[in-house]
């Protein structure tokens, strides 16, 4: 994102004796005991990568959406790639157009309870976007964390005050200004347990930045993908029922209805305690009004994850929405990625390989990631892949709606019929980790020899060089989760 070298450098900084003593107070503060040489290599390589990263820019091409797909990077989901789209002649006038200056007075509106922050005050917060505050890249710039007084803009020693999470934005293209403003916009307006919290803002010069509440626990994303230890069953079903409130919210609920247009794992954050809370607004759309069917835009999203008919025709609708809800509902059930080019021919998309398991209710267990052992409901499995079924329905009238869905997802985490106590569980399990075993080793499988599979006990540690992380502990439990 645009932060050049002058935005590193704390000498650049004009700002009064009080703020300047205060300045030197925080750095030093925060510096004592850091032994500077021991920052880990990584963050300053993630940091040199968010320095030049790029913004969001869009794409109206000839020929299909899938050839476009298959140049992106399928396992970079933190980005908001820009999906492309077919237009004719006669869809352009329909299509939002990017203004060619930005007219920042008359296109935001400011909510009265965000706060207004300078930028000097912002860099103090984050000790100079250093790069141990980084917290992650998005697809418009990096985001670092800080800490600021509770009730007002100054920033404050580490550790104390309130904690945030300042956004930055790339400089280069005017997309980039939209989506802020977006952001603002909505977020300013829009409040509810569900969303991530806009604090404030700050627009000086050809700053753009904004303040969010802190997430401690991060994205959906790492905790399904990047973690070693396998987020539990009743936790991921919490975070799905969480997350559809909060699209419901939108779709429902809101004042005006607000189409998401961007919901994917990097994008859900968990609180302490594993509340799901939508982030970054940057491409939300005003959901259409009166006899209107649908919003005429260009198709923007992260492959994977968009609606076949919003690809195909740009039109967008609450159901586009409903359908990447679903998209999310079997990662979080398969612990698999929406995209993954590192898997086997034919499982490089997930829809695609989970449809044939999606109908048949006998089968549904293939969808279940085996890194669980067991240690799901069974009922609750079911029902969630006969709602996911539903959800990522091709035809758009047929999928629920958002209030459908939170309350088909209400009793779920709180199922306690584990598969890993019943037999017929216990054996399939041991079928499919011999299965996977001949695989790996070549060894190829009679037919019918799996229909004598015993019920058998997973093996120990000792015994399994793939063992799960589950069997680190007699009773696994994750930090503080209040299911609810």
């Amino acid at each position: 994102m645009g932060l050049g070298p002058e935005t590193i450098d704390g000498n650049t900084m004009n700002v009064g004796t009080s703020k300047s003593k205060a300045r030197k107070q925080i750095l030093n503060d925060d510096e004592e005991g850091d032994g500077g040489e021991s920052r880990c290599w990584i963050k300053f390589r993630l940091f040199g990568s968010c320095l030049s990263s790029r913004s969001k820019v869009d794409s109206s091409v000839s020929g299909s959406s899938s050839q476009y797909a298959e140049s992106e990077s399928t396992n970079d989901t933190s980005r908001c790639q820009p999906l492309a789209q077919a237009v004719s002649s006669s869809t352009n006038s329909n299509i939002e157009s990017i203004p060619s200056t930005p007219k920042v007075d008359e296109e935001l509106r400011i909510a009265s309870q965000l706060r207004k922050f300078s930028y000097s005050e912002l860099k103090l917060a984050t000790r100079n976007f250093r790069p141990d505050n980084l917290l992650g890249e998005g697809g418009f710039g990096c985001v670092f964390k800080g800490w600021v007084n509770e009730n007002g803009s100054t920033p404050v020693k580490a550790g104390t005050g309130l904690a945030v999470a300042v956004k930055t934005l790339n400089h280069n293209g005017l997309q980039g200004h939209k989506e802020w403003l977006a952001e603002v916009n909505y977020l300013g307006e829009l409040i509810n347990p569900h969303l991530v919290k806009l604090i404030g803002y700050c627009i000086e010069d050809n700053q753009r930045l904004l303040v969010y509440e802190f997430m401690p626990r991060g994205s959906l994303e790492n905790h399904l993908f990047k973690r070693s230890l396998p987020l539990p069953w009743p936790i991921r079903m919490k975070v799905a029922l969480s997350a559809a409130k909060g699209l419901a919210f939108l779709h429902e609920e809101a004042e005006k209805p607000v189409i998401y247009r961007d919901f994917k794992t990097s994008n859900i954050l968990l609180d302490a305690d594993y509340n799901a809370k939508l982030s970054d607004f940057g491409l939300a759309k005003d959901a259409p009004e009166g006899d209107k069917t649908h919003v005429s835009t260009r198709v923007m999203g992260t492959y994977g994850y968009a609606a076949p008919e919003y690809v195909m025709t740009g039109h967008l609708t609450a159901k586009s929405d409903v359908y990447s809800f679903g998209v999310v509902l079997l990662e979080l059930l398969s612990g698999r990625r929406s995209m993954d080019k590192t898997r086997p021919n034919g499982e490089h998309n997930l829809v695609e390989w989970a449809r044939p398991y999606l109908g048949e209710r006998r089968r549904f267990y293939r969808l279940i990631d085996p890194r669980l052992e067991g240690r799901f409901s069974i009922k609750g499995s079911q029902r969630a892949v006969q709602l996911a079924a539903r959800c990522l329905s091709r035809e758009a009238k047929l999928r629920p709606q958002m209030s459908e869905i939170v309350e088909a997802l209400e009793p779920l985490p709180n199922l306690k019929d584990l598969a890993c106590s019943s037999s017929y569980f216990q054996a399939i399990y041991a079928a499919r980790v011999n299965v996977n075993t001949n695989a790996r080793s070549g060894v190829r499988l009679q037919p019918g020899s799996l229909k004598n599979a015993q019920p058998t006990r997973s093996p120990s540690i000792q015994n399994r060089s793939h063992a799960s992380p589950y069997n680190q502990f007699q009773s696994f439990q994750s930090p503080n989760p209040k299911i609810s």
